[in-house]
């Protein structure tokens, strides 16, 4: 009883941090998804409208385009970042020539803020000052205007999520890489295996969980992204990069749709759960399946 009570007191501070700063919000954004409300309109009370802010957004094209947008934004990102960083960590495993130095750089990335990578790849792709343009053009003849090349555009800022993203990749699958047991690959080398062998059925099936775990975090951070598209491209051209999150800014901040907005925030947020719901029944619950009918 005593060791029950201690350990409640040590989890309180925890408890309650998590109930100011996520369960109460979460709480909060939910009672404004069924209002109607404009703080800053002719009429600034909340009006209680049941689910008519999701049954607009059902209908409502933009939300719709933004979310397919996202979408594939979301399939190419994470995809990317899972295929090199696996290839990255396998390649730190070994030793080389200025190993530590290369490592560092790999992983300074990560330590730039979200909209100061914006920033920094909005100077290096503008046409008239920027590197990236400027070569593509001197070297391959290429001329790239990300501001009225919607397929362009898309495609930067798929290439910025994966410069910035991928050391975490890395990083993480280093950790489970390091951790695997020797004992498993000599018996599949002493049974005849080859590299490709070893890796479908020895190292993919001992890493799984930190894999789905990295995905967990790529896709849900992928999912609410902003800042960096904000200052890459602003959404554009047209509507080619906004993704959802700057769907959702753009309608609480310049329109000050709350209600709506709200309700986008809960439908993203459900649509998030029940992709890492259908990601961990698929690379998890079997493996389980399979260990308890063992």
């Amino acid at each position: 009883m005593q060791s029950n009570r201690l350990g409640w007191l040590l989890l309180a501070p925890t408890l309650i941090l998590l109930g100011l700063f996520g369960v109460f919000p979460f709480i909060y954004v939910v009672w404004v998804a069924f209002h109607r409300w404009n703080p800053f309109g002719a009429n600034p009370d909340m009006v209680f409208n049941g689910a008519d802010n999701f049954r607009r957004l059902v209908f409502d094209g933009e939300f719709l385009q933004s979310l397919g947008v996202t979408g594939a934004f979301v399939f190419f990102v994470v995809a990317s970042e899972l295929v090199l960083g696996y290839f990255l960590a396998q390649a730190f495993m070994k030793d080389f020539p200025g190993k530590a130095v290369f490592r560092t750089i790999h992983t300074l990335p990560l330590i730039v803020a979200p909209i100061v990578v914006g920033s920094v790849w909005r100077l290096m792709t503008t046409p008239s000052i920027g590197i990236i343009p400027h070569l593509l053009q001197s070297w391959f003849g290429i001329e790239m205007n990300i501001g009225r090349d919607a397929g362009v555009a898309f495609l930067v800022t798929v290439i910025m999520d994966v410069w910035h993203w991928t050391p975490l990749v890395t990083l993480t699958l280093i950790a489970a890489l390091v951790s695997l047991p020797s004992d498993p690959f000599e018996q599949a080398q002493i049974d005849g295996a080859n590299k490709r062998q070893i890796f479908w059925h020895v190292t993919l099936p001992m890493i799984r969980p930190a894999i789905l775990a990295t995905v967990f975090i790529r896709l849900m951070d992928a999912l609410r992204t902003v800042d960096e598209i904000w200052m890459l491209t602003g959404g554009g051209p047209g509507a080619a990069t906004r993704y959802v999150g700057l769907h959702i800014w753009r309608i609480v901040f310049p329109k000050t749709d709350y209600g709506y907005g709200s309700a986008i925030s809960v439908i993203v947020l459900y649509i998030t759960i029940v992709m890492c719901w259908l990601l961990y029944v698929g690379l998890i619950a079997p493996r389980n399946k399979k260990g308890s009918a063992g």
